[in-house]
């Protein structure tokens, strides 16, 4: 496994979404571009906070994990990956950033860990995840169960 910077300077407030296929930069700038748009019912304004280094071309789940490991703030890290660029959705992945080690005990892990460790979301609603889970409002299990009961695998809204 290659080590990856570590990723510092992000405001707690803002989405991690990091860049790890550099084949198609207009799908990019498409994801980018709707990553930014205000979102919710009120319109808030789109805190993101993206890596984009073609160092990190073709890096794994585990990989940017490791790389994020330090920022303690961080409850998901969005990944725009083949998938992203690909679909016509540009779902990126989410992933969640807690470990066996940070939670109460197997039982709990299992729980967080059910449907897996990550899930498909749609730009769109990219902020609804990352802010439910920043302050705790909902757990990471239960966007991947909504996911998981999308005909797709991906969490589209509430």
């Amino acid at each position: 496994m290659r080590a990856l910077s570590a990723v510092t300077g992000r405001d707690e407030f803002h989405a991690l979404v990091v860049r790890t296929d550099y084949l198609d930069d207009q799908a990019w700038q498409d994801v980018a571009a709707a990553l930014t748009e205000p979102w919710g019912d009120r319109q808030y304004e789109a805190g993101v906070h993206f890596i984009d280094d073609p160092a990190w071309s073709g890096a794994t789940v585990d990989e940017v994990l490791t790389a994020v490991r330090g920022d303690d703030s961080l409850a998901v890290v969005f990944l725009a990956d083949r998938t992203t660029m690909q679909a016509k959705s540009h779902p990126l992945l989410a992933v969640t950033t807690l470990t066996r080690e940070d939670c109460v005990d197997e039982e709990d892990y299992e729980q967080l860990t059910e449907f897996g460790r990550d899930f498909r979301v749609i730009p769109a609603t990219l902020h609804e995840v990352h802010a439910n889970l920043s302050i705790g409002n909902l757990g990471f299990e239960e966007f991947a169960a909504w996911a998981h009961d999308d005909l797709e695998g991906i969490f589209r809204s509430f």
